[in-house]
C-alpha cells in the first residue's frame, strides 16, 4: 500500500502519473475550466477575515513596511512551497484528505488524521459563519440607518439577540451549501469570478478615496516608512505566521482544490501568484484602514474589534463614510463567503468519493446543513466561544494540518512523486535545493509556528 515504508510509493504513484494506470484512470474528473479561474478562485479562499483585519493591525503596530518587508520574504520562503506542496499532494492523489492522508500514511493512519482534519475544517467553517453573519449585517444595517452612535448601539442591541444571529448565519450557511450543491465549474468558480473583482474594485475605491482625506498623505508615508528598530524575534515570528495563516494552508482546502487542478498546471508560478495577490489584498486593506484610523486618532485593536468597534466609529466621522463603511463591509463578507464555501466543499467532497464512501454529493450537502446548523448554536448565542474555538480550531489545526500535508507529500508519496508534481521540468541543483527546502526547511518553520502559536496560547500572550 503507498505509503507503507520508505520511498516504494513513489513507483505506483510515478507510473500512475506517467502511463494510463487504473490509478489514473480511476482519479477525479472535476477540473478547474481555466488557468484565469483557477487563480481567482484560489485568491477567493485565501482572502479571508482574519486577512484584511488582522494585517493592518500588525503592519501598524509591528514596524510598518519593515514588517511588510519580512512578511512578503517569509511569504515567498514560506507560503508559497507549502501552497505547492499541498496543491501537489491534491493532484498526485486526487482525493480529499482522507483519501490523500491514507494514500502517504497508509489506511491505519491516514484514514484517522484526514476525518480529524474533515471535522477540524467543519468546525472552524461553523464559528465562521457566524463571524461573516456579524461582518454582513453590520454593512446592511449601516447601510440603511449609518453609523451614527445612536445607530450603532440599536445595531449591538438587535444582535444581542442571539436567535437573530443566529438565523442569518443559518441563511449564509444554506447559501454556501447551495453554491456547493451546484459543482465546481458552475457553482464555485461562478461566484469566485464574481466576488473576487469585486472585492479589488471596491478596495481600490477605498484608498483612493483614503488619499482624498486632509493629511492622508503624509498619514501614508508614516505609515509605509519602515521602523527596523521595532523588529525582534517576537515580530518575525509574527510575519512568519502571517505568512502562513493568511493563504488558507493547513491541509485541507488548498488539498482538495489541488486535485481539482489540471495536469500541466505549473504549481510554484500558480502559487506565486496566488500569494501575491492574498498579500496586494493585505496591502490595499492596511492602506484603507491604518492611515484613516491614524487620521482621525482612533486607536488600533486588533481582531474584530477593529471591524466591529473602531472602525463603525471611523466611518460615522468620515465624509462618505456611510457608503465607504458600508461597502468595506458588505464585500469584506462576499469574499469571506467564499472561504467558507471552500471548507464545505472540502467536507462533502471528501465524503462523497466513490472510493471512499458511497453517499451521494445531493446526500452530503443536507447531512452538513444540519450539522452546521447546530453546530453554529454555540458561537451565535454565546460570543466567546467563538475566540476559544478559533485558537483550538484556527491557528493550531492549520499549523498541525499544513505540516502533515507536506510530511504526507515528501515523506509518506516520497521525493520523486514530489519531484514530478512540483518540478516536472527541472532537475539538477534547483530541483535537489527545493526538494530539501521542502522537505527539511519548510517543516521545521511550520515547528517554529505552531511552537509560537502554543507559547502564546499557555502563556496568554498574543505573538
Amino acid at each position: 500500500m503507498p505509503g507503507s515504508g520508505g520511498h516504494a510509493s513513489d513507483r505506483p504513484f510515478l507510473s500512475g502519473w506517467q502511463s494510463g494506470s487504473p490509478l489514473l484512470i480511476s482519479m477525479s474528473s472535476l477540473r478547474f475550466s481555466g488557468r484565469l479561474t483557477t487563480i481567482l478562485t484560489m485568491v477567493g479562499v485565501a482572502i479571508g477575515l482574519g486577512n484584511v483585519w488582522r494585517f493592518p493591525y500588525m503592519m501598524g503596530q509591528y514596524g510598518g513596511s519593515a514588517f511588510l518587508f519580512m512578511y512578503l520574504v517569509f511569504a515567498l520562503l514560506i507560503a508559497v512551497p507549502a501552497m505547492s506542496a499541498e496543491w501537489a499532494l491534491g493532484r498526485a492523489t486526487r482525493q480529499g484528505p482522507i483519501g490523500a492522508m491514507a494514500s502517504a500514511f497508509g489506511d491505519r493512519i491516514g484514514r484517522p488524521v484526514g476525518i480529524a482534519l474533515l471535522a477540524g475544517i467543519l468546525i472552524a467553517d461553523s464559528y465562521y459563519i457566524v463571524v461573516i453573519a456579524n461582518v454582513a449585517w453590520t454593512g446592511g444595517f449601516s447601510l440603511i440607518k449609518g453609523f451614527s452612535p445612536e445607530t450603532m448601539s440599536s445595531y449591538h442591541a438587535s444582535l444581542s439577540n442571539g436567535v437573530l444571529q443566529y438565523s442569518i448565519s443559518v441563511i449564509i450557511a444554506a447559501a454556501a451549501l447551495f453554491v456547493v450543491h451546484k459543482g465546481l465549474n458552475r457553482g464555485i468558480e461562478l461566484v469566485s469570478r464574481l466576488f473576487v473583482p469585486l472585492f479589488a474594485l471596491v478596495m481600490f475605491y477605498l484608498v483612493f478615496h483614503t488619499l482624498t482625506l486632509p493629511q492622508a498623505i503624509p498619514k501614508v508615508i508614516e505609515f509605509l516608512k519602515p521602523d527596523f528598530s521595532r523588529i525582534g524575534p517576537r515580530e518575525a515570528f509574527a510575519a512568519m505566521g502571517q505568512a502562513f495563516y493568511s493563504v488558507g494552508l493547513g491541509g485541507s482546502i488548498m488539498v482538495v482544490y489541488g486535485s481539482y487542478l489540471k495536469d500541466d498546471a505549473n504549481l510554484p508560478r500558480d502559487a506565486l501568484l496566488t500569494v501575491s495577490s492574498d498579500a496586494a489584498a493585505a496591502l490595499m486593506a492596511s492602506l484603507f484602514i491604518v492611515p484613516t484610523v491614524l487620521v482621525f486618532g482612533l486607536d488600533m485593536s486588533s481582531g474584530p474589534g477593529l471591524i466591529f468597534s473602531t472602525m463603525p466609529e471611523l466611518f460615522s466621522a468620515m465624509p462618505g463614510g456611510r457608503l465607504a463603511g458600508s461597502l468595506f463591509l458588505l464585500v469584506l463578507a462576499l469574499v469571506a463567503f467564499l472561504s467558507a464555501i471552500a471548507a464545505i466543499e472540502v467536507f462533502v467532497s471528501g465524503l462523497s468519493d466513490p472510493r471512499q464512501y458511497r453517499w451521494s454529493r445531493g446526500q452530503l450537502v443536507v447531512v452538513t446543513f444540519v450539522l452546521l446548523a447546530l453546530m453554529m448554536i454555540p458561537s451565535a448565542l454565546y460570543p466567546p466561544f467563538i475566540g476559544w474555538a478559533d485558537m483550538v480550531f484556527g491557528s493550531g489545526m492549520l499549523v498541525g494540518g499544513g505540516l502533515i500535508a507536506i510530511i504526507a507529500l515528501t515523506r509518506g508519496l516520497g521525493r520523486i512523486t514530489t519531484a514530478q508534481q512540483i518540478f516536472p521540468r527541472r532537475v539538477g541543483f534547483f530541483a535537489s535545493v527545493s526538494l530539501f527546502w521542502l522537505r527539511w526547511v519548510i517543516p521545521l518553520a511550520l515547528v517554529v509556528v505552531l511552537g509560537t502559536y502554543l507559547f502564546s496560547l499557555t502563556s496568554g500572550t498574543e505573538v
